[in-house]
């Protein structure tokens, strides 16, 4: 076939979202660290049924109508900083299929080109050897064959664009030295050729397929798709998918004569700087220039220094979505109040410690269970205050609290947290009587302040940090590597400490919900006797997988 309608590219999507249902433990494994927490594949998985969900709920049988419902489900349940960066290569999907009828695989190569660039864009510093390696990948491949001059079948590009995601996925060790060391290849791009992969086999009638090569029959009606559909929870609200405030749209005619290329892909890389869904097409003949952002006032005057602009239309998306909801129950600023505090955490424990330190909403979430971005805002929405902090407590999290901020009414702050020994670190230097943008620096002021380390079991054996470790050995994890390892949860906690509490004066314990209290008070004992110069305190914090949250400072 040569090209595809909006019927068999919903029921593509579908088959993607499947593939990697069936397969998200086994991404979840290629975790780099060795411990029971690795989350790619539920947070890619929960990011793309929130995005089928989405597609099954559009009524039109548009392609164009389909994609645009897909990108918009996947934004808002996107998980983790997969997730989200999933989320934007879909997006690149509904701008490169924006008025299409049909994809072709010419259309097929834009769309991937669109979401290479998105994604990109959506991540402060690209690292290669990662999802957005394989992405740009396979849009360079869809690329190259796009520009023959023969028919091509869209089955055939579409398989040889797969086997080019896999061939470079399979380097991505060579990229990443963490992945060569726990020799594994990147989760992340795993995960997005499990979804083209599931598409593929989808197009052409193919059983899915397990990573391990084991074939999956699946049916393909519509209550089987709409029923794998709803494994999941379906999401509370249903906001729509606005980043950046204004659509900005136009077009640079009549170049300056010191114009150039160079100069034109420096106004691209500019854009990207101020927004996201940027898309500069053309030469210095003319250029078609997309942007979503805050500040289309800079995105002209950007354009303005390369040559004239014309057909110039910006948008406010944030007025289209009041419109939509002007009928919607809304809270007067009066009855605001001025500060609030959001919390992500996991364990009874730390929701009661954040609760004691004036938390206004605790979002139950962290390793293994991230949060989605509609699940961030209506926590911060819950909060009802002009000024909402909220606290990620987790580096895969920060990315969704973002996207979180920009869909808020409130004024939102996100201290970038990596941890709950941070948060609580944060809110220990919050003042609800405080000016915002001084209680921000204050929170912020604490960050690295304090030395957290984790002690966790090794889930498989690998060698790494210089530490062969086997299933089951007893793991101690600071600064992303592995600093102890035992059979006994005391002696690698113990041996743990010894790397973090040097010029440290306190150390504090949060045992989880493996841990008994009588157990902890016995290692607080003995790591009383082993560092007298430490203060040591020890709180339950309930934490899954963890027996132990250490902070020292």
């Amino acid at each position: 076939m040569i090209k595809i309608d909006g019927s068999k590219f919903k029921e593509m999507l579908a088959g993607g979202a499947k593939a990697l249902d069936i397969n998200r433990d086994t991404i979840d494994e290629l975790n780099v660290f060795p411990v029971p927490d690795g989350d790619t594949g539920t947070n890619m998985s929960l990011t793309i049924a929130s995005a089928m969900r989405e597609a099954n709920a559009c009524s039109s049988v548009h392609i164009s109508d389909i994609a645009l419902a897909f990108s918009r489900g996947a934004l808002k349940g996107a998980r983790g900083n997969s997730g989200v960066i999933t989320s934007q290569i879909f997006k690149g999907f509904a701008v490169g299929l924006d008025g299409k009828t049909e994809m072709n695989a010419k259309i097929f190569a834009e769309c991937l080109r669109s979401g290479t660039e998105i994604a990109y864009s959506a991540v402060t510093k690209p690292k290669e050897g990662t999802i957005l390696t394989v992405i740009r990948h396979m849009a360079e491949t869809a690329a190259n064959f796009a520009r023959s001059r023969k028919k091509l079948e869209f089955e055939d590009v579409f398989k040889k664009v797969i086997d080019a995601g896999e061939e470079i996925l399979q380097k991505t060790p060579e990229m990443l030295p963490v992945l060569k060391k726990a020799g594994v290849v990147d989760a992340g791009g795993r995960g997005i050729l499990t979804v083209f992969d599931g598409m593929y086999r989808t197009l052409v009638g193919l059983d899915l397929v397990l990573i391990s090569g084991e074939s999956v029959k699946i049916e393909k009606s519509d209550e089987d798709i709409s029923a794998g559909a709803k494994e999941f929870d379906t999401l509370e609200n249903d906001y729509e998918n606005i980043t950046f405030q204004y659509c900005t749209e136009f077009f640079i005619t009549h170049f300056k004569n010191e114009t150039t290329d160079a100069a034109i892909d420096k106004f691209r890389d500019y854009l990207m700087t101020i927004g996201d869904c940027v898309l500069v097409i053309g030469d210095t003949d003319l250029v078609k220039t997309h942007v979503h952002t805050n500040h289309p006032d800079r995105a002209l005057k950007a354009a303005l220094d390369l040559g004239e602009l014309d057909g110039v239309k910006i948008e406010n998306m944030l007025e289209q979505y009041r419109k939509i909801h002007a009928n919607d129950l809304e809270t007067s600023d009066e009855d605001l109040k001025d500060n609030a505090v959001v919390s992500v955490c996991c364990g009874q424990g730390m929701a009661d410690i954040f609760k004691d330190l004036m938390v206004d909403v605790v979002v139950e979430g962290g390793q293994t269970m991230n949060p989605s971005v509609d699940a961030i805002l209506t926590a911060i929405n819950s909060a009802q205050a002009k000024n909402v902090y909220v606290l990620p407590n987790n580096g895969n999290i920060i990315m969704a609290a973002n996207q979180a901020k920009e869909l808020a009414k409130s004024n939102v702050f996100v201290i970038p947290t990596t941890n709950m020994p941070e948060g609580i670190s944060a809110m220990l230097a919050y003042d609800c009587e405080t000016e915002a943008v001084e209680n921000y620096d204050n929170m912020c002021a604490t960050l690295g302040n304090t030395c957290v380390a984790e002690i966790t079991h090794a889930v498989r054996s690998t060698r790494m940090n210089g530490f062969s470790v086997k299933e089951g050995d007893i793991i101690g994890i600071y600064s992303k590597k592995i600093v102890a390892k035992s059979q006994s949860v005391s002696s690698t906690t113990i041996s743990t400490v010894k790397k973090i509490s040097q010029d440290k004066d306190m150390l504090t314990l949060y045992y989880g919900e493996e841990v008994s209290q009588e157990d902890a008070n016995e290692l607080v004992a003995s790591l009383a006797e082993e560092f007298p110069e430490l203060e040591v305190a020890c709180y339950y914090g309930g934490q899954p997988h963890y027996y132990y949250i250490l902070s020292a400072e």
